[in-house]
């Protein structure tokens, strides 16, 4: 227990920085989601709880009605989830979740972001024994509701942890509990603030202040491509001076 709290906090500081790329990012999730599963959140899950943190990100209206229509219009081009895996410098190990129109340029870019600081692209599905896909909901706290007791409703749902942080409660679970969890909260009155998915890894390796910078540098490069969503990776961080 633990484990994937402390990952998480590590690195949500630094993923997401700035408002224009968390819009840019949110609007490409909204469109995939409407594509899958219909424009109406009334009917749709997975858009139901991407309105929530449009909501908590004060996302523009017209830039949500933007992203709806590009999954219903037949003059835009499909978004596609595509992730890649590879290492940077000494061993870390790198996963990268992209959302692209053009794979064909996204896996150009990011074999050259390897590339230029010494790491290598590998095959699909080469480094999935070293992380495990959670889904990851944030949820508001509820009066009367302790922790203890969420935990031991939802672990017949999927949840494997829960943690306090702030104000909001954190739920850990299987990738594939997501819908299950989900409609738990729903249905039992939890205001969800955000449910995301995370590949959480199984073991941190520990570099010098050096070797991190190094590594950090690509990581960067992942963090400013528009098609990358997410990037997960098994370098343990040193966060002191924050």
């Amino acid at each position: 227990m633990g484990r994937a709290f402390e990952y998480r906090k590590a690195t949500k500081m630094k993923r997401w920085g700035n408002m224009a790329r968390v819009f840019t990012k949110l609007g490409r999730q909204i469109t995939i989601a409407a594509k899958e599963g219909g424009p109406d959140p009334d009917t749709n899950p997975r858009l139901r709880v991407l309105m929530q943190q449009v909501k908590k990100e004060n996302m523009p209206k017209e830039n949500v009605e933007r992203a709806i229509k590009k999954a219903t219009s037949k003059d835009e081009a499909d978004y596609k989830e595509v992730v890649y895996e590879g290492y940077g410098p000494f061993g870390i190990a790198i996963v990268v979740e992209t959302a692209t129109d053009n794979p064909t340029r996204t896996v150009a870019n990011v074999r050259s972001y390897f590339n230029k600081h010494n790491g290598s692209l590998g095959t699909s599905g080469s480094l999935e024994f070293l992380f495990d896909h959670k889904c990851v909901f944030k949820i508001a706290a509820k009066d009367g509701v302790s922790l203890e007791d969420l935990e031991l409703e939802l672990i017949d749902y999927g949840v494997d942890e829960v943690e306090q942080d702030g104000d909001d409660i954190i739920l850990y679970g299987e990738f594939k509990s997501y819908s299950e969890i989900q409609k738990y909260l729903e249905e039992n009155g939890f205001e969800i603030h955000s449910a995301e998915f995370e590949r959480i890894p199984n073991d941190l390796k520990e570099l010098t202040k050096e070797q991190q910078e190094q590594i950090q540098k690509l990581l960067d490069k992942f963090e400013d491509d528009d098609d990358v969503q997410n990037v997960f990776h098994n370098m343990k961080e040193d966060f002191e001076e924050e």
